[in-house]
C-alpha cells in the first residue's frame, strides 16, 4: 500500500471541518459508451453482486456489459435533463444549498461512489483545503450495504492511504430522522392537494436480494420504517398505502413484494388510482425518472389502471435541505460548538 505524500500545511491549517456527501454516480453522457464504463465499476463492486469474481465476471464481461449498457443509455435518454444527468444536477442543488444553510468556515463537498467527482478526488480536494475532521453523509435514507456501505468502503480506502490520517465520522443512515419524515410527508401531501389523492399510496423502494438481507443487511426493515413514520403523519391506516421494491437485477430472489409485479395486480384488486413515492432516493434520477415515472406508468395503464401519479423525490426542497442540515449539525456537535437547542 502506497501513502499519499501531504499537502504542506501546519497543524492548525490542518484542524478545519468538511462535510462530504456522497451519492450513487451516473453516466457521463445516455450513451452506451459512457454507459459501459459506469456500469463495470458499479457491478464490479462486491458490496452490489456478492459472487465470486471467478462465477460473475465471466457474466460480466462476457453478457452483461456487452448487451446491458445499451438498453439502460436508452432509459437514462428518455430523462436526461439539458443541465446533463439528474442526479448529478440535484446532488449539486442540494450540496449549494447545504452550504448556503452552513457556516461559511466549513467545507462542503459532495462526492459519487462510482463516477466523477469520485470520492478520491473529493477527499484530496478537501485535504488540500486543510480539512482534517471531515463528516461524510451517504445520500442513502436507509442503510444498505450495496449503496451507503459500498460509498463507505471507498471513504475508509481513501483514509487507508492518508499519512496523516482525518478524523472521520459517518453517518450510515437517517431513515427515521424527523426532519426527514416531516418533509417526505409535507412532499406528498402537498402533492395530493395540487393533483388529487389516489387510492393507494406506494413506497417504492430500490430491492436488494434476499440473501443480503438474509445475511443481516436491515435495509427492508427501515423501508417499512421510514414507511410507517411517514404514513402516521399523513393519517393513513395500513389499508392505505403498501411498500415495494423495484430494480431487480438477475435471477436470483429479491426482497418483496416487487413493484413493478404490484403495478399489474393493484388493477386487478380494484386500485384504479395510485400515487407512488420513493422515499430511497434523495434525487430523482434514471430508478425514479424512467423506471416509475414514465414505465411504472405504462405498466399500470396496462393492467387496467386509470389514473397513476409520480411524487417527486425531495431533490432541492427547503424542508428537506434544512433536515439534511439538521442531520449534519447533530453529527458536527463537538466539534462545532452547537447546543442541542440551536437544532430545533
Amino acid at each position: 500500500m502506497k501513502l499519499y505524500t501531504e499537502p504542506e500545511l501546519s497543524f492548525e491549517q490542518q484542524n478545519k471541518i468538511g462535510v462530504l456527501l456522497v451519492n450513487l454516480g451516473t453516466p457521463d453522457a445516455p450513451t452506451a459508451e459512457a454507459m459501459k464504463p459506469f456500469l463495470k465499476r458499479f457491478l464490479s463492486d462486491a458490496r452490489v453482486v456478492e459472487l465470486p469474481k471467478m462465477l460473475w465476471y465471466p457474466i460480466l464481461y462476457g453478457v452483461v456489459l456487452p448487451l446491458r449498457p445499451k438498453v439502460s443509455a436508452a432509459n437514462y435518454a428518455r430523462v436526461w435533463l439539458k443541465e446533463g444527468s439528474p442526479i448529478k444536477f440535484f446532488t449539486e442543488k442540494q450540496t449549494a444549498g447545504v452550504r448556503e444553510r452552513l457556516p461559511s468556515s466549513l467545507f462542503i463537498e459532495y462526492a459519487m461512489t462510482y463516477s466523477e467527482p469520485s470520492i478520491a478526488q473529493a477527499i484530496a480536494k478537501l485535504k488540500a483545503a486543510g480539512v482534517g475532521r471531515l463528516l461524510v453523509v451517504p445520500l442513502f435514507p436507509q442503510y444498505a450495504s450495496s449503496s451507503s456501505g459500498g460509498a463507505l468502503d471507498k471513504v475508509f480506502k481513501e483514509l487507508q492511504q492518508q499519512r496523516n490520517q482525518m478524523s472521520v465520522r459517518t453517518v450510515s443512515r437517517f431513515y427515521n430522522h424527523e426532519g426527514y419524515i416531516n418533509a417526505l410527508a409535507d412532499q406528498i401531501h402537498h402533492y395530493r392537494e395540487q393533483h388529487g389523492m389516489g387510492d393507494k399510496l406506494m413506497f417504492s423502494f430500490h430491492g436488494i436480494p434476499l440473501k443480503q438481507h438474509q445475511a443481516g443487511d436491515s435495509y427492508p426493515n427501515e423501508c417499512r420504517a421510514t414507511a410507517k413514520l411517514v404514513a402516521e403523519k399523513l393519517g393513513l391506516s395500513e389499508q392505505d398505502y403498501v411498500v415495494s421494491f423495484q430494480s431487480r437485477f438477475g435471477r436470483g430472489k429479491w426482497i418483496e413484494p416487487s413493484t413493478q409485479t404490484l403495478f399489474n395486480q393493484l388493477p386487478r384488486q380494484g386500485v384504479k388510482k395510485l400515487d407512488v413515492v420513493c422515499p430511497g432516493f434523495v434525487s430523482d434520477c434514471v430508478e425514479t425518472m424512467e423506471e416509475i415515472a414514465i414505465s411504472g406508468r405504462e405498466e399500470f395503464y396496462a393492467a387496467g389502471g386509470e389514473v397513476y401519479h409520480y411524487i417527486p423525490c425531495l431533490n432541492a426542497n427547503a424542508d428537506w435541505l434544512d433536515a439534511l442540515v439538521d442531520v449534519i449539525k447533530e453529527n458536527l456537535l463537538g466539534w462545532l460548538k452547537y447546543d442541542l437547542e440551536d437544532l430545533k
